[in-house]
């Protein structure tokens, strides 16, 4: 599979419809592959390792995407009961962790090639009759979550792709940081850098932020005398108020939540304090 430069990740909110859709099932598809790559020759005892999400073996992860990946083909949830679970805190981790639970005896093959079905099908669908309306409501348990067809399909590479870091974590396989799918997801993480910064660190108004990861563009944010922070091309700002580069993994390593942040694989400069602050909280994923 070609790897694109990570520009070609993201789809400007301006183009037509029909093709942004149809970039989120292209970048949906690669994730997939990429993942049942690195899980198909995985063995008993590797699945039962544990990952960076509190409670969950490789298997669980495994069994997570299963679980979603039916939903959006018209499976059906499994309403098992879960009892009282540490890491579930609200309605959707325990829907979340049934699909799990449900799953969590299955033999790993199996769950390898029922994922590889299921995403099959459904790729060979989308291919088939492509979406082309964004406003549609999603499929399944997702709609009812009020996201529409765009949301959904911008969402299912991202989840893709964590969890296959995730996995490779587990099992000691690194790789996956130079494709499509990580450039895409990265980008989706580097745009929530503006939240955080003034909605969660709340510096003075007037303080500049610079976010630097790996290759991508930076993100430059700008907080205004109303405490939202802004993106603002980076040439804009001169010099900052504080600076943050780091690789691509350990943004999206502390932007997932995954574990404390690994500050030495950060540099920092201008206010290191403040740059501090920012990666205390760049955790946006549920």
């Amino acid at each position: 599979m070609s790897t694109p430069p990570p520009s070609a990740a993201e789809v400007p909110s301006d183009t037509d419809p029909a093709a942004r859709l149809a970039s989120y099932v292209d970048v949906w598809w690669a994730a997939v592959e990429d993942f049942l790559a690195v899980a198909t020759p995985l063995t008993p005892e590797e699945w039962q390792r544990p990952t960076d999400l509190p409670g969950w073996t490789a298997h669980d992860v495994l069994a997570h995407l299963v679980h979603l990946e039916s939903l959006t083909v018209g499976g059906a949830h499994p309403e098992v009961e879960i009892g009282e679970v540490a890491h579930v805190r609200n309605d959707m981790g325990r829907f979340t962790e049934q699909g799990v639970a449900a799953l969590r005896e299955a033999d790993p093959a199996a769950l390898v090639e029922e994922l590889r079905s299921t995403t099959r099908g459904r790729y060979d669908e989308l291919q088939a009759h492509p979406p082309t309306d964004p406003s549609v409501t999603a499929p399944g348990p997702f709609g009812l979550l009020g996201w529409d067809t765009e949301t959904f399909l911008g969402n299912r590479p991202f989840d893709v792709w964590m969890h296959e870091q995730d996995l490779r974590r587990a099992v000691g396989r690194p790789g996956g940081l130079d494709g499509l799918p990580a450039a895409y997801c990265t980008q989706r993480l580097l745009r929530s850098v503006p939240f955080v910064v003034g909605k969660r660190v709340k510096p003075a108004p007037g303080t500049s932020v610079v976010v630097e990861v790996g290759a991508l563009p930076p993100v430059g944010v700008l907080v205004g005398e109303d405490g939202r922070g802004r993106p603002v091309p980076v040439e804009e700002l001169g010099t900052p108020t504080a600076a943050l580069r780091t690789d691509l993994e350990a943004f999206c390593l502390a932007s997932g939540g995954r574990g404390e942040p690994d500050l030495a694989r950060w540099e920092l400069t201008g206010d290191e304090e403040l740059a501090r602050r920012v990666i205390a909280n760049l955790a946006v994923t549920p």
